[in-house]
């Protein structure tokens, strides 16, 4: 069943506003709506949602995705932090240290022990002073650390958990990762 505009109003993605879908893709949301709910959009999969909206010439590959999660969101299709392969949070935290000092201590499985409660996930990748990427002590779930240096002695720490389950474990993880970098904050102050 589709909906009419007005009821739309109330579903709409509240991140982006109209003015800016309009501009980078040439329809509002409720338009979007429209268009995607006459072709059956509610019963198709991401990836052909994906293209129905790349028939719009206006819209680029980024903004492709953000109307079809948007639509997907609003039609309840997909709620909030939901990705095709699971669910996925991120969490960030600015510390007053250099890079390699914060960096450090997520990398080497000794220091983690210091601050962290689950520390021995399984490093895949680390990139200096950038990137670790590793799987979760589940097996089953996937973490990207990234490292950025905002000066000198300050660096921003974004944690990205995904691959989760569910709405709920997300929501668990992302309480998780704050107690964890606030812990980290509490070592590297100490």
């Amino acid at each position: 069943m589709s909906m009419n505009a007005s009821e739309d109003q109330g579903k709409m993605p509240s991140r982006v506003s109209d003015e800016a879908v309009r501009s980078k893709t040439g329809k509002t949301w409720s338009e979007w709506f429209v268009v995607l709910d006459q072709a059956g959009a509610q019963k198709l999969t991401h990836q052909e949602i994906v293209a129905l909206v790349r028939k719009e010439p206006k819209a680029s590959s980024w903004w492709q995705q953000m109307v079809t999660v948007g639509y997907e969101q609003a039609r309840g299709l997909r709620v909030v932090h939901e990705k095709p392969e699971g669910f996925e949070i991120s969490v960030s935290k600015t510390f007053n240290f250099p890079v390699g000092a914060v960096f450090l201590l997520f990398q080497d499985t000794k220091l983690r022990r210091r601050w962290m409660s689950d520390p021995n996930f399984q490093l895949r990748k680390a990139t200096e002073n950038k990137t670790i990427r590793a799987d979760w002590i589940d097996g089953k779930t996937l973490l990207v650390v990234a490292f950025y240096p905002k000066s000198t002695n300050k660096t921003q720490v974004t944690v990205q958990h995904s691959k989760l389950p569910s709405a709920s474990a997300g929501k668990k993880q992302k309480l998780y990762w704050a107690e964890q970098l606030e812990k980290l904050q509490s070592v590297l102050s100490a």
